[in-house]
């Protein structure tokens, strides 16, 4: 509870930081702070947690473990945003400010015990990022982003909301314990309005992770949100999502899950084949990316489709290893598009004659998104396949394999492009903070691959 109090009041701090124009001290301010959160959340681990405030949240060794991951990605990305919002506007307070509250959002979601909980978590967080994605006042691709997502995230809630709705009206209570002794005490007679709410809820969980055929609000509010906007969204967003669909399914409805696995099921096929396709046809590497983030949501829903013992785990490594080399991905983008003003695939050709160190974390990072072994993406895809394995799923394994390997052309184009082709460029400058940043997060990629011991059974 401690984390989530701090990340509150932070926000408010850097607001009256902006207020008496203490610009530079801005960015230091919210690492402090959240390196404090994170300590925080990290003296929690292994305190015998049990549900606080009438059982409304838990902070337990799950919430926790998500809560690290999301904090550390946080700051990873913040630290690229260094002279980043002051090209957008000189009120860089609230950029901070919007970012922490929607990370307080997200705590919420990954810390949740109950349903009307997870409500107020996804709204705080989405609120949040209806306004991020139009930071940028006189571009139009981020207006319309900012306005298709906010539309977009209107529709899933209410998807969401009205089979909450349903759950309670079932089973009488909010409260996952009480769901799932509803369903456990009513094998055969389990009302048909529970079944319905569990459908809504997927359709609405499906929305806001950016699963197919819910995806197409995605490649459009990706592309035109800012570029460190859409890094924070596909990766701190998306592990959340995850996390709160994971915890929700396998603390009350796993004894039904004969019901809703054969939907999910279908759900991830169609999520990985349009997201590693469409993908293949991109020329926009942050397009490209955007798409690839749908392939992903399509494995990290393994983990609730064959669900096991072993799903949050494999969810955390997952989650970590793509949030990781997304961030590598999207600084690289940043850095790029600064020297050539586009974002195409084309725009990184030439690219590790000139800058071989950005070309070697790129690198890297293509090659865990790509699953290749000795890098912690390669790690994830196994956890993934081995939970399905042993729930028998061989055809959603076979699949995702052959997925994997249709994404392979798309993200060696990139890797061809920096080290096979040929292109008239200076050479990108590099700040210190983006060098820390993206070594930092290449080195972690390696080591989780060499050594997935170092996270593989932290929860």
């Amino acid at each position: 509870m401690n984390t989530l109090i701090i990340i509150s009041v932070l926000p408010i701090v850097l607001l009256y930081l902006g207020l008496y124009k203490a610009q530079k001290a801005l960015l230091p301010v919210t690492i402090i702070g959240m390196l404090v959160a994170l300590g925080a959340a990290v003296m929690q681990w292994n305190d015998n947690a049990l549900p606080i405030y009438h059982g409304m949240m838990l902070f337990n060794n799950f919430s926790i473990a998500f809560s690290v991951v999301s904090i550390i990605s946080t700051i990873l990305i913040l630290m690229l945003s260094k002279g980043y919002f002051e090209k957008i506007s000189s009120h860089i307070a609230e950029y901070y400010a919007i970012i922490l509250f929607s990370l307080v959002g997200i705590v919420v979601m990954v810390s949740y015990h109950n349903l009307t909980m997870l409500f107020v978590g996804i709204e705080i967080m989405s609120v949040s990022l209806y306004i991020l994605a139009g930071i940028r006042k006189n571009d139009f691709a981020s207006n319309e982003s900012a306005l298709k997502y906010f539309l977009m995230g209107a529709f899933s809630t209410g998807f969401l909301l009205f089979g909450i709705t349903l759950i309670y009206g079932a089973s009488g209570s909010f409260d996952l314990d009480a769901i799932r002794d509803y369903v456990l005490t009513h094998p055969r007679n389990i009302d048909p309005i529970f079944y319905t709410g569990v459908l809504l809820i997927i359709v609405g969980l499906c929305f806001k992770v950016g699963a197919a055929p819910f995806h197409f609000w995605t490649p459009d509010v990706y592309e035109g949100a800012p570029s460190l906007i859409t890094a924070y969204m596909s990766t701190v967003v998306k592990a959340a999502g995850f996390a709160a669909f994971l915890r929700l399914f396998s603390a009350s409805f796993s004894s039904i899950a004969a019901f809703w696995s054969p939907v999910l099921m279908v759900i991830t096929i169609i999520t990985l084949f349009i997201g590693n396709i469409t993908a293949l046809y991109q020329q926009s590497f942050k397009r490209m990316l955007a798409f690839s983030s749908i392939s992903h949501a399509g494995y990290l829903m393994f983990a609730i489709v064959a669900l096991g013992a072993a799903s949050a785990n494999s969810v955390f490594v997952y989650a970590t290893a793509y949030s990781i080399a997304s961030i590598i991905a999207f600084g690289a983008l940043v850095l790029v598009r600064q020297q050539t003003g586009s974002d195409n695939v084309d725009g990184f050709n030439g690219l590790a004659r000139k800058n071989p160190f950005l070309a070697f974390v790129l690198t890297v990072s293509m090659l865990s998104l790509a699953g290749i072994p000795l890098t912690a993406g390669f790690i994830g895809k196994f956890y993934m396949f081995s939970g399905a394995l042993l729930q028998y799923k061989y055809i959603m394994v076979i699949v995702a394999v052959v997925n994997a390997i249709i994404s392979i052309f798309y993200y060696f184009r990139v890797i061809i492009a920096m080290y096979f082709r040929s292109a008239e460029r200076n050479e990108v400058v590099i700040p210190a903070y983006y060098k820390f940043v993206l070594g930092f997060s290449a080195l972690v990629t390696i080591a989780i691959g060499v050594y997935p011991a170092l996270i593989s059974s932290l929860i």
